[in-house]
């Protein structure tokens, strides 16, 4: 098992999120209300052509996020 940020998580990798940088309050708060949490379990879905943004799986919701917004989560790669 693998800790890195979910930026450098590829298609299909399952991660269980471990951290969320307070650095950016408003963006936790929001990842928070989307139900990126420690602990919960976020799937890579898709990554767009160029990158950015990324899809992720989290509970039933489906999520589109930046790279930038990404890099802030760590997690770990199951």
């Amino acid at each position: 098992m693998t800790q890195t940020s979910l930026d450098l998580a590829s298609i299909s990798d399952q991660c269980v999120v471990l951290d969320i940088s307070k650095e950016f309050s408003e963006l936790r708060s929001r990842l928070f209300a989307l139900g990126v949490i420690p602990g919960a379990i976020v799937e890579v879905l898709r990554i767009a052509p160029l990158g950015d943004p990324m899809q992720i799986k989290v509970g039933g919701s489906f999520i589109s996020i930046r790279k930038s917004e990404a890099a802030i989560i760590t997690v770990e790669i199951q």
